[in-house]
């Protein structure tokens, strides 16, 4: 079916500008489910041919709808639905029970597992004194098979038996070794992506991000984990539940 039979067409009589016209057209067509998650939007040239418009017209209308979250560009495979996850901020869980609990297959790409000494930053981080052993875990999370964030995590070294016990999830590893964090500090701010980190990500340099950094304590008061994580922005929603007691 052409793309316009699915999502509509431009109309005449709407004083509204074309690139608007077609934004709005793909936005209801995303909000009403007509278009699904990860459900790819014809190139800038094909759209350009249906609704007898401008490339220029089509690439401002879903630069709009990037810059929204709505959709996302992927280098070397074209625009598509975003598929966004909620992150819920009131619960302490790891990315694979997060990906689990939505129906999704978590993934890793492992940059690195190293067992060291604790840096200057990490020992401030994580309460813990010059030279004391760390495990490091650096890695791209997918969802998927889409890549979703890049993680660097440090552990202290009396959490973990050695740095292979982590498979999937750090957290799986922690709770086997009975040093699962039961609560945690997170922070966080927006960024963009520098060109290695977008590169990664399979998404253009200056791609809005939300950095996430994390402290994980143990029941003992002990801190055993700090992770730096780099969410791609146009895939997360930050949820958090207030109250007033």
């Amino acid at each position: 079916m052409p793309f316009a039979g699915l999502v509509g067409d431009l109309r005449d009589d709407n004083p509204a500008p074309l690139y608007v016209q077609l934004q709005q057209l793909i936005r209801d067509a995303i909000n009403g489910s007509v278009l699904s998650q990860d459900d790819a939007i014809p190139a800038e040239r094909d759209l350009a041919t249906e609704y007898k418009v401008s490339r220029i017209t089509v690439r401002k209308a879903l630069t709009g709808l990037v810059d929204e979250g709505l959709l996302t560009r992927r280098r070397g495979a074209g625009t598509f639905v975003s598929a966004r996850v909620e992150k819920n901020f009131s619960k302490l869980s790891s990315f694979s029970e997060d990906m689990a609990s939505r129906g999704r297959t978590p993934s890793n790409s492992w940059i690195s597992r190293t067992a060291g000494t604790v840096t200057p930053e990490e020992a401030l981080s994580l309460g813990l004194s010059p030279g004391t052993p760390v495990y490091r875990f650096q890695r791209i999370r997918y969802a998927d098979a889409v890549p979703m964030a890049l993680e660097y995590s440090t552990i202290a070294g009396y959490c973990l038996p050695s740095a292979a016990a982590v498979e999937e999830s750090l957290y799986a590893a922690l709770e086997a070794a009975g040093n699962r964090p039961v609560r945690a500090l997170q922070r966080l701010r927006a960024l963009a992506f520098p060109a290695d980190q977008a590169r990664a990500l399979g998404v253009e340099p200056g791609h809005a991000g939300l950095f996430i950094e994390r402290r994980g304590f143990l029941r003992d008061g002990r801190t055993a984990e700090f992770t730096q994580s780099y969410y791609r922005g146009d895939a997360y929603d930050l949820v958090a539940e207030l109250n007033d007691i």
